[in-house]
């Protein structure tokens, strides 16, 4: 790496919201050519010394210089002119713009008497694209796209304004391990090439796969920098926590009591075809499966938001026909789903009617909600939940990621469900609250609950559930008790060879 100015140099970074210090004098330094692992949990600070640093935000105090100079950012296009880019973990893409109109939304390549030159803007797209080792069709809607495809679009678009620091947030959270082995391809290229790399992920084996150095935020401050090559796992979780967490998977095994939930020959089109599964109280069943394979599509089944062909949904003996959720809702079913921020919660809405909205029918006096009983119910779940949040009033889309995950799982705890459907629940979050929500799981199967967990993270499978199915191309194609289940077993069910 360069022996140069830094590419980045933070110092003392404030940033202070009405009754919460995000940032409290952080320090950054980042070196050309480098990968900068950020780390720490939700609501550390990551994302907001990102947003200062992408001009989405304006620092109450401190200094910015990029390659040795002072600079005042002023906004996102001041950030992008200085050279820095940033691609969030949710994808900033106009989906049926085609890849070359999404690189340069907004920067359109003219021709001299000011017309868009769109051959000349799919030329430049593609140079930009094969630099990254990808092949695109730059003419087609991105939705008709992959997710790793997307991905590099996004890169792409970053770099297409002369990037020298990107920001990476969470982008490898969708990919495969294929897709993530050509990402990091992508970024010894990029690094190789001279641009600063700031990535921030809570997937702790990819800091000593793609990082040089690391940096732990916690509370808001910097607590440490460190070499990826001189600091172990555990230490950095440790710092992240500062707590010791021996035990990522604190699974608490009981008894499975009887059937709650049994769905029957599930089919819908290629999606789902002849699924069938029991739910027992006290018991959590994991659903693995490579992506595509059917496992959303299976939970919107039995929660009734998608139609189906054929097929049966039983819950606590009794036939479900559901128009909607609501019907399966009103039944004692709940579902967080994988992409909490556009279908676990109403961001416009605050923490407190967000943590109430399943339970309204039972807060309400002749169709008025009883706000007492409300705030009642909110206070109950932050505090059991330790709800990172100045107020129960707080708009929920101004939360962190782990704690908004929280506010979902808390709406249902709240509810008090007999049947939790979990899709990716700790996609996304930190070590430590990823542990909080296992121990919300053994809360609730303690309690009686039954629980189906959708995750792509195999050890939190086996390390999590009692029993597990795997789906392949829309089937159940195993069935396995966890105390017999290998990763090796999983991914040969996944990939439709086990025997």
């Amino acid at each position: 790496m360069s022996s140069a100015a830094p590419a980045l140099r933070m110092a003392g970074i404030r940033k202070q919201f009405p009754g919460v210090v995000a940032l409290d004098g952080v320090d950054l330094e980042v070196k050309q050519g480098e990968v900068h692992i950020l780390l720490g949990e939700n609501g550390a600070g990551k994302s907001t010394l990102m947003k200062v640093l992408s001009g989405a935000l304006r620092k109450d105090s401190g200094s910015i210089e990029i390659d040795g100079r002072a600079v005042e950012i002023e906004g996102p296009r001041h950030a992008q002119a200085l050279g820095v880019s940033i691609i969030y973990q949710e994808f900033n893409l106009v989906p049926q713009l085609s890849a070359a109109d999404n690189i340069f939304l907004g920067r359109e390549p003219a021709s001299p008497l000011g017309v868009v030159d769109a051959r000349r803007a799919h030329a430049e797209a593609g140079r930009l694209l094969e630099g990254l080792g990808v092949k695109v069709d730059t003419r087609v809607p991105v939705r008709a796209l992959g997710v790793a495809q997307q991905q590099m679009v996004e890169v792409a678009k970053a770099l297409s304004g002369d990037a020298r620091i990107l920001i990476m947030d969470e982008p490898t959270s969708a990919l495969t391990d294929a897709e993530i082995e050509q990402l990091f391809a992508t970024i010894g290229r990029l690094t190789a090439s001279g641009v600063a790399v700031i990535y921030i992920s809570h997937r702790m084996q990819e800091v000593q796969r793609v990082g040089h150095r690391v940096t732990v935020l916690r509370d808001g401050k910097r607590v440490a920098t460190h070499d990826v090559a001189s600091v172990s796992i555990a230490e950095l979780v440790r710092l992240m926590a500062n707590r010791e967490l021996t035990e990522h998977f604190p699974k608490r095994r009981l008894e499975p009591g009887e059937v709650v939930l049994s769905a029957r020959n599930l089919t819908r089109g290629k999606a789902l075809q002849d699924c069938s599964l029991t739910l027992r109280r006290g018991e959590v069943v994991g659903l693995a499966g490579l992506l595509g394979a059917g496992r959303t599509e299976l939970a919107r089944a039995i929660v009734g938001a998608d139609p189906l062909d054929g097929g049966s949904v039983e819950v606590k003996g009794r036939a479900v026909f559901a128009r909607g959720p609501g019907d399966v809702i009103e039944r004692g079913v709940g579902l967080v789903p994988e992409d909490r921020k556009t279908q676990g919660l109403v961001l416009g809405l605050s923490v407190q009617r967000n943590l109430a909205l399943p339970s309204a029918r039972r807060l309400s006096k002749l169709g008025v909600m009883d706000a007492r009983a409300e705030a009642e119910l909110a206070e109950r779940e932050i505090q059991d939940l330790r709800i990172k949040t100045p107020s129960p009033a707080q708009p929920v889309a101004l939360l962190s990621g782990g704690n908004q995950q929280k506010v979902v799982l808390g709406k249902w705890l709240g509810a008090n469900v007999d049947v939790l459907i979990l899709d990716e629940p700790t996609r996304g979050i930190d070590v430590g609250a990823k542990v909080e929500i296992y121990e919300l799981m053994n809360r609730l199967t303690a309690q009686g609950a039954a629980i189906l967990m959708i995750s792509s993270e195999l050890p939190e499978v086996l390390g999590m559930s009692d029993r597990i199915l795997v789906m392949h191309q829309g089937r159940i194609a195993a069935e396995l008790l966890a105390r017999d289940a290998t990763q090796e077993k999983l991914l040969a069910a996944a990939l439709g060879r086990l025997q």
